[in-house]
């Protein structure tokens, strides 16, 4: 399927996101209204699969670009492997709880990104994710940057988190990206993020305040700083969801409603610094 956009580019580089479901659409919606209030002049463009309608007009309303995508052309046999059931079976998430709207197979549409061709820049935000200061400067790094999958531990520095990162659309890395995916056994143990770390193997670093992990403010307090952090991602448990870890996120939960629902948003500097931080 080919990219099915509304509209012309307006600009020459872009934040982009994906939608799969009307919950991740919830998620968007804060998504672009932070973007928003953080004065970027970049385009803000929603890939999305069949979502209902009305769970997209409110992302239109926000001045995204929306873009119609299919799911990448794979395999039975590489469906089946990275069907819900059976990832979470050979690579169970053990640290957290996904929510149940979350279907592993989905991440890849992410890669269509790259056939995103009429821009010269982009930076890819997982519709989970908060931009609490301008982030513009990330268009002018190269391809490929992300920050560590740091929550837990510090020795986690080596493995990449695919919920920011900055690319560049080009449809031969499109293709080259198919054509590494899907081979004969393959399975990428956290879907797109491994595949994106074995795809780019000298990927560049990002401060981890360009990806904040919720998980962060009461694993590993003392990096928490509200003065540095740039992105706020909600991995695993998501802020409109009811978890059991709400009311250990409570300050970060109440961040996020406030961008979603339309509100005053606080000023970071109010916000309460996590317990056990020096």
């Amino acid at each position: 399927m080919d990219l099915r956009p509304e509209g012309p580019a307006r600009a020459d580089r872009a934040y982009v996101t994906l939608v799969t479901n009307a919950d991740y659409a919830l998620g968007a919606k804060a998504l672009l209204r932070s973007l928003v209030l953080s004065g970027t002049k970049a385009d803000l463009v929603v890939l999305h699969t069949d979502v209902p309608e009305a769970a997209l007009a409110p992302l239109r309303a926000l001045g995204a670009r929306l873009v119609a995508v299919g799911l990448l052309p794979t395999s039975d046999a590489f469906n089946a492997a990275h069907a819900r059931d059976a990832i979470h079976a050979r690579a169970a998430f053990t640290k957290g709880g996904k929510p149940p709207f979350h279907t592993p197979l989905d991440n890849f549409a992410k890669l269509r990104l790259w056939q995103l061709v009429d821009y010269r820049a982009v930076v890819f935000l997982d519709a989970d994710t908060l931009v609490l200061r301008n982030i513009d400067r990330l268009f002018d790094y190269p391809e490929f940057c992300a920050a560590p999958n740091v929550y837990e531990s510090l020795t986690d520095f080596h493995r990449m988190n695919s919920g920011v990162f900055t690319a560049r659309p080009s449809q031969a890395t499109f293709q080259a990206m198919l054509a590494r995916l899907d081979q004969p056994g393959a399975f990428w143990r956290r879907t797109d993020q491994s595949f994106l770390q074995a795809f780019f193997p000298d990927w560049h670093g990002l401060p981890v305040v360009f990806n904040m992990l919720q998980y962060v403010w009461f694993a590993l307090p003392e990096l928490w700083n509200w003065d540095q952090i740039r992105v706020l991602h909600f991995q695993y448990e998501k802020p409109w969801q009811t978890h059991d870890k709400a009311d250990r996120l409570r300050p970060l939960i109440d961040l996020w409603h406030a961008h979603a629902e339309g509100g005053p948003v606080p000023d970071l500097a109010s916000l309460p610094p996590p317990c056990g931080s020096r």
